[in-house]
């Protein structure tokens, strides 16, 4: 086969030799940077081989320059092709090895009939694929420097039906791309969207859609099986990228699952979209200790070796302080198993076998390590802490539901003026709702329909809550209420039973307050780690990182525009729904939700609307702020000192200068929105494909006008950026400690005349840990949040881009504006975290709000907001 290769490429030298026209010929030089497979370790004798013999023809990597000036009917109309050229020296270019780039040298004829060079097939001729970098040519007759930013797996090209097609970093609106470049442009769009149908291999490149359909596994048995998500009315959900699975043997609508080890290399994801060299590699580091058949294993034998449950606070802060010292041999045979390199971050080699946590900020303070304990603390971490999204304005007392009388019978709060009005600063609750002091956090409707299932067919035992807040003169927030309900013995249409519980200092009820308060963060951190975090950022951006690949070609400036802020969503999101999201994965095993987790956030997912993610609108719906012409950005925070809404809007509104600068510049009016046929394409498809069970909703914008496409592309990088940061990486910081954010309960309120209050009132710290999760999941728990919260090596923050990126300047300098005003922004928020007036900027643990500053650091830094959901 080798030897036929060989031949036939040498008889394509000779007839290109023979067949060149004598005429004089401009040499134009270029330059390749690309990664060799072997830099990733896969490189093998066979491939050693092949690509010497091709070496020796010089045909191993060919390149053609495509005419963007004159096209070739001879070409179906495309752009006049130049000759076959070759990439020199292959085999004698050296690979650095410290970041792997190889360059390589190439030189092309041209002449007048090429002109303007704007596209370049390249051909790979070995046999293994290479990452493409840039290509670069220098010197072109009327264009100087043309730059092809690249940044694409290149397989042999005998995998390809049609041969690679790369671009110029020139941008065009469809009906302003040279005539020559069209047909390159819808080809390769074709490619990108598939036929629907084949299977998909990892070398291909098709995005495509499907329901969430894999996330359960049938074929272990019926405890195994979960609902479809997607494509019903029943359970709505956006759509995933397709992977090409056969069904399972049990369920021909469920999608069969890859077995571990091999399973996050197995699942599809378009190659581009696949993790690259240093985010693998960091993987390897960070992340696969929290690989399911390795870590929880591990963790069930360290249980194992120490039976006796965590009893007490300083038990458990020995874990991040001094270690867990543990039987030294039994644990060698385990640690055995396992890759010694995953297990540098759990222990330690001097003697002594020792379980060890980083410190979580949240208790880093020697003399802060009980501060999370107390009451403004609970309530700061609502507006600075990592789910700062669900607190709202109260406008109506008692609280009321929206859940369906006929289904649930009465739902509606039954806390009571007299027991709020005496910590309400001398105010009536009337008096405090007109002056907006009352603020609640509700996890009352979202959990009720699920609670009895919960309660009964799960190891968990939560409550529904509905914590009251007022807020002080110094802008901080005080709970002086928690409903816990539960639903009724007689059946769901009777409604709940609901107890209400008050602020206490000392004693018995001290403990009783601080078990409500750990009842309302169960109910919190579920929310949080499945709606805030899952749902409404990885799940409902993938549809747009699938769409806007299928639909706007590479040189669309709105492409150029949202790309950079879908790098490695599609890879983690595939990687979720294999350990993390599904049936029995680590979120089922950690949060209270369990097997009901996802159907759970599909429930909320019926309430999901593309325009309240605005963060402004957010603030709006919420009663958080109001407009006001006379306070910055137009509006006023009823909560002044608001961490999370103050940084968020800085963050906001320099975003969406940057959009509209961007935008403006290449859609000069309405109506060349109206008349981008890749654009509404691309928009069309979105809303009735990708988010296809809410295509109906009267929100979606219509994509008429360029005000439009501005606020639909802010909310997009919104999302995938500073939306996700705020809420994935302070999850150590604060759930890190477990007692802080626990995420699960075992038993219910400890009642009078039960053997748990009597537990309570004799140990109150060994009631805590037996209510909340047992050791085991509180191990796995702090292993899952301390995955989740690193910053990679390879991390690309806002406001950063691959030089070269367009040629053209206006959008360039607003880039660079855009630059300039997130670094003022850092500027601000460090100088707000040192004015001592601004108490929830630090609280009483001392952690600065810095989830919303731009710039990030490698691991825990609990800083930066990265360009895209890569974790």
């Amino acid at each position: 086969m080798i030897l036929g290769r060989v031949l036939n490429a040498a008889s394509d030298v000779v007839h290109e030799v023979t067949s060149r026209k004598k005429k004089s010929h401009k040499i134009i030089r270029g330059t390749v940077v690309l990664v060799k497979n072997n830099v990733f370790g896969f490189n093998t004798i066979h491939t050693t081989v092949a690509d010497s013999v091709f070496e020796l023809i010089g045909k191993g990597v060919t390149l053609q320059l495509v005419s963007a000036d004159n096209a070739d009917p001879a070409n179906e109309n495309g752009g006049k092709l130049g000759k076959l050229e070759s990439l020199e020296n292959w085999n004698l270019t050296c690979t650095p090895l410290a970041c792997g780039d190889s360059l390589y040298k190439v030189s092309f004829e041209w002449d007048e009939e090429i002109g303007t060079p704007g596209a370049i097939i390249l051909r790979n001729n070995h046999a293994a694929e290479f990452f493409l970098k840039t290509i670069t040519l220098e010197d072109v007759p009327g264009a100087g420097r043309i730059h092809f930013l690249c940044n694409s797996w290149v397989y042999p090209d005998r995998k390809y039906k049609k041969p690679r097609v790369f671009f110029s970093n020139k941008t065009y609106l469809p009906h302003v791309t040279p005539a020559p470049l069209l047909k390159y442009r819808e080809e390769e769009l074709k490619v990108l969207r598939g036929d629907g149908k084949r299977k998909l291999k990892k070398r291909d490149r098709v995005y495509d859609y499907d329901c969430y359909n894999d996330l359960g596994n049938p074929d272990k048995g019926a405890e195994h099986a979960r609902p479809v998500l997607g494509g019903s009315a029943e359970y709505p959900y956006p759509r995933r990228g397709r992977t090409s699975r056969p069904p399972s043997r049990s369920d021909p609508n469920t999608e069969s699952r890859c077995f571990l080890p091999f399973r996050i290399f197995n699942v599809y994801v378009p190659r581009d979209e696949q993790f690259g060299n240093l985010k693998a590699s960091d993987f390897v580091a960070f992340g696969l200790k929290g690989l399911v058949k390795q870590i929880i294993p591990l963790l069930e034998a360290i249980v194992d070796l120490t039976p006796n449950e965590i009893d007490s606070f300083k038990e458990l802060d020995n874990l991040y302080f001094n270690g867990l010292p543990l039987p030294t041999n039994a644990l060698n045979q385990i640690v055995s198993q396992i890759p010694l390199p995953m297990m540098k971050e759990f222990f330690r080699r001097d003697g002594k076998q020792l379980l060890k946590f980083p410190v979580p900020q949240v208790i880093k303070e020697k003399n802060k390590t009980t501060a999370w304990r107390t009451d403004e603390e609970f309530a700061r971490e609502m507006v600075a802490g990592v789910n700062p999204l669900l607190i709202r304005l109260l406008k109506e007392f008692p609280p009321t539901s929206k859940l369906d009388p006929e289904v649930y019978g009465h739902q509606n709060s039954c806390i009571t003026k007299e027991e709020i009005e005496y910590n309400l600063e001398g105010l009536s609750v009337e008096e405090a709702l007109g002056s907006n002091r009352l603020f609640i956090l509700d996890h009352h409707d979202s959990v009720i329909p699920y609670l009895r299932r919960l309660n009964s067919t799960t190891g968990t035992k939560i409550h529904a809550s509905r914590t009251i807040l007022f807020l002080r003169g110094d802008s901080t927030l005080k709970p002086v209420a928690i409903e816990l309900s539960l639903p009724h013995l007689d059946g769901d249409k009777f409604g709940v039973v609901s107890k209400v519980y008050t602020p206490a200092d000392h004693g018995v009820e001290g403990s009783i307050w601080q078990f409500a308060k750990a009842f309302v963060v169960v109910n919190d951190s579920g929310h949080h780690q499945l709606i805030s975090h899952w749902l409404n950022t990885h799940a409902v951006l993938e549809p747009f990182v699938i769409a806007t690949n299928r639909q706007l070609s590479v040189i669309h400036p709105i492409y150029k525009l949202l790309h950079p802020h879908y790098r490695d969503t599609m890879a983690i999101n595939a990687l979720a729904r294999e350990i993390l999201v599904n049936a029995g994965g680590l979120l089922e095993k950690t949060f209270y939700p369990s097997k009901y987790s996802l159907e759970m956030s599909s429930h909320i997912y019926k309430s999901w609307n593309f325009m309240d993610q605005a963060l402004p609108t957010d603030l709006k719906k919420r009663g958080i702020a109001v407009d006001d012409e006379n306070s910055q950005h137009g509006l006023r925070l009823l909560i002044t000192d608001y961490p999370y809404a103050v940084d968020g809007l800085n963050i906001w509104f320099a975003l969406e200068k940057w959009v509209r600068d961007y935008c403006s510049f290449y859609y000069e009016t309405d109506k060349m929105v109206q008349e981008d046929p890749e654009l509404q394409a691309w928009w069309k498809e979105l809303r009735e494909v990708g988010h296809g069970d809410k295509k109906h909703e009267p929100w979606w914008p219509k994509m008429q006008t360029r005000e439009e496409l501005i606020e639909s592309c802010t909310i997009i990088i919104w999302i995938a950026s500073a939306l996700h940061a705020a809420v994935n990486f302070g999850q150590y910081a604060y759930g890190g400690y477990y007692p802080n954010r626990p995420t699960l309960s075992r038993r219910f309120m400890p009642e009078k005349g039960t053997p748990e209050y009597s537990e309570l009132e004799r140990n109150p710290e060994r009631a805590f840990f037996r209510t909340m999760a047992p050791q085991l999941q509180c191990l796995t728990g702090i292993t899952v949040v301390e995955i989740l919260s690193k910053h990679p090596s390879d991390e690309v923050y806002l406001g950063q881009r691959t030089p070269g990126w367009t040629t053209h300047s206006v959008p360039l300098a607003a880039f660079e504006a855009f630059n300039k005003r997130l670094a003022e922004i850092e500027g601000e928020i460090l100088k707000m975290n040192m004015d001592k007036k601004l108490k929830n900027r630090v609280g009483p643990v001392n952690v600065p709000y810095t989830l919303l500053y731009p710039t990030g650091e490698v691991g825990l830094s609990g800083k930066g907001i990265p360009n895209s959901i890569s974790i």
